[in-house]
């Protein structure tokens, strides 16, 4: 009992020191957030802070307060179609779901890394049956021995039980163990961004492809009700070449026209059946699920007459992939005090409790029991300049981080200036080519006019009937352009993940219809 009372003063200042060193100091530098680069020049127009909501192009950008980007923006095509179809993307698309799986295993590495700031404890139990041979140490302990010869004394055999509980802990006396879970948790959250981004981007995708789904589907119908045109004129042609108002010429000219429009057909109705099925991939369906749901043709989704933008500042904190690139910096600018720790000396502290008995029933007798422990030092004397050139590797680590860091802010504003411009001017090209659509129907009906009254030949008819084809679909490419390049912008703003993968420290925005799909990566236990 006295051994025990003895011990714990020792065990008390041992634990203590521990405590006191454990928190000193974590050695390298600590991260610095960089500030966001600004564009010299606002994307939005004029530079004014006013001007930060896009308007249709010839309106020009649209004064008035500032609106942030909408987290729900493939409500603005006001399509239900899409609505529900990106709601179930969230939780059932094959990329995002890997995503989540990558976050989990971060979130495991950084459990594992963790665990080297804690102490390590093993409990073993043994039993031996030992005979100590006659001619070993048993001689230099036991002269008789030698008085009577060997052989004239046999040491008979022992039971051994022993039971131990042997402990280390290695003191984070200069952070090195803070500093890698430093570096672990901006790994998490580098895997955390990277999953948001790939969740953006289909639903970019998404929205994209159903666009140029139902694009396709209004070419297919212009090209259908041209068909019905010309035959029509070609029933009309047949009847005027019966009474010899015309040529056979002019006969086989319409009819070749229907051909032409009707061999226009199987190209647009396989890219829709491709479409279709691109849809069904990225919800992670066989071919042909989504028929029955997309095969009806529904109007292209029109874009809202207004698009808000944001604030420049607030890309950076809203893009997936810029805040990946810094938690990247992040990681990296810890794994350079992980480097720096190694130059310092370890300090750890073993120990180890147990009991040593020939009789089972004596080992809980306190005079069984036995105890070791005590501090160890290593100090890195000799390492060839391993350590050296492991520092100099993270250092340079860290720079490439943040000249990725660059590059990522400085390609979103290139991104986000491209797209905008690509919205604008294809509205500006839809006017010119609506505008053309009319006059070219116009055209149409002036040449069939003219024809009918023999005051004009067929060619005239024909060439107006493929100039108002050709413009229709042109405008519904158009169309489908606009629609498009305002997802890409959209995608370019980095919108869309806060109400599926919200911030933690942020409010929770989320809806129901768009978390109840959604199978969130487990935490580390």
């Amino acid at each position: 009992m006295a051994d025990r009372k003895s011990l714990t003063p020792a065990i008390f200042a041992i634990v203590s020191l521990s405590t006191g060193l454990g928190g000193c100091l974590s050695v390298g530098p600590d991260y610095v957030g960089p500030d966001p680069m600004l564009p010299a020049k606002s994307f939005y127009g004029p530079p004014e802070p006013a001007a930060a909501v896009a308007a249709l192009p010839s309106q020009g950008p649209a004064k008035g307060p500032v609106s942030p980007v909408d987290p729900l923006w493939w409500r603005t095509f006001r399509d239900p179609t899409l609505t529900s179809l990106v709601q179930r993307a969230a939780g059932a698309n094959l990329d995002v779901r890997t995503a989540s799986m990558r976050l989990a295993q971060s979130r495991f590495e950084r459990g594992v890394t963790a665990a080297a700031a804690l102490p390590t404890g093993n409990g073993n139990a043994s039993y031996n049956r030992q005979q100590i041979s006659n001619q070993g140490v048993v001689t230099l302990v036991n002269p008789l021995v030698q008085q009577l010869g060997v052989g004239a004394f046999t040491v008979p055999p022992i039971n051994v039980w022993s039971p131990t509980f042997d402990a280390s802990w290695e003191l984070d006396i200069w952070g090195h163990v803070r500093r890698q879970i430093e570096a672990a948790d901006a790994q998490m959250d580098a895997a955390e961004e990277q999953r948001r981004a790939m969740l953006v981007s289909t639903m970019a995708e998404l929205a994209r492809d159903y666009i140029q789904l139902r694009g396709v589907q209004a070419q297919i119908g212009i090209l259908k009700d041209n068909i019905v045109s010309s035959e029509d004129i070609l029933k009309l042609t047949r009847t005027r070449a019966e009474k010899g108002m015309t040529t056979g010429l002019d006969v086989e000219n319409a009819a070749a026209q229907v051909e032409s429009e009707k061999a226009q057909l199987p190209s647009l109705e396989d890219q829709q059946i491709e479409l279709i099925n691109a849809l069904s991939l990225l919800l992670d369906s066989p071919p042909g699920a989504l028929n029955d749901e997309l095969i009806k043709s529904k109007p292209i989704p029109p874009v809202p007459p207004q698009v808000p933008l944001g604030i420049p500042s607030e890309l950076a904190r809203r893009r997936p992939d810029i805040r990946q690139a810094e938690a990247q910096l992040h990681s990296a600018t810890a794994n350079i005090g992980v480097a720096v720790a190694e130059f310092y000396p370890t300090v750890k502290l073993n120990g180890s409790v147990g009991a040593n008995a020939l009789d089972f029933k004596n080992l809980w007798k306190p005079s069984a029991l036995q105890y070791n422990f005590g501090p160890s030092f290593a100090v890195p004397l000799f390492d060839g300049g391993r350590l050296k050139a492991t520092l100099h590797l993270r250092e340079a680590q860290q720079q490439e981080a943040a000249i990725a860091y660059h590059k990522t802010v400085l390609g979103a504003w290139h991104e986000v200036v491209n797209t905008l411009t690509a919205y604008q001017k294809e509205q500006q090209r839809r006017a010119r080519l609506n505008a053309q659509v009319d006059h070219a129907r116009q055209v149409l009906s002036l040449s069939r006019t003219r024809y009918n009254t023999g005051v004009t030949d067929f060619i005239t008819v024909l060439d107006a009937e493929r100039t108002l084809l050709g413009a229709q679909q042109q405008y519904a490419q158009s169309t489908t352009n606009v629609s498009t390049d305002l997802v890409a912008l959209y995608k370019a703003l980095g919108g869309g993940w806060e109400m599926v993968f919200p911030d933690k420290d942020a409010p929770t925005l989320a809806t129901p219809e768009m978390t109840a799909s959604v199978a969130p990566a487990p935490a580390a236990q």
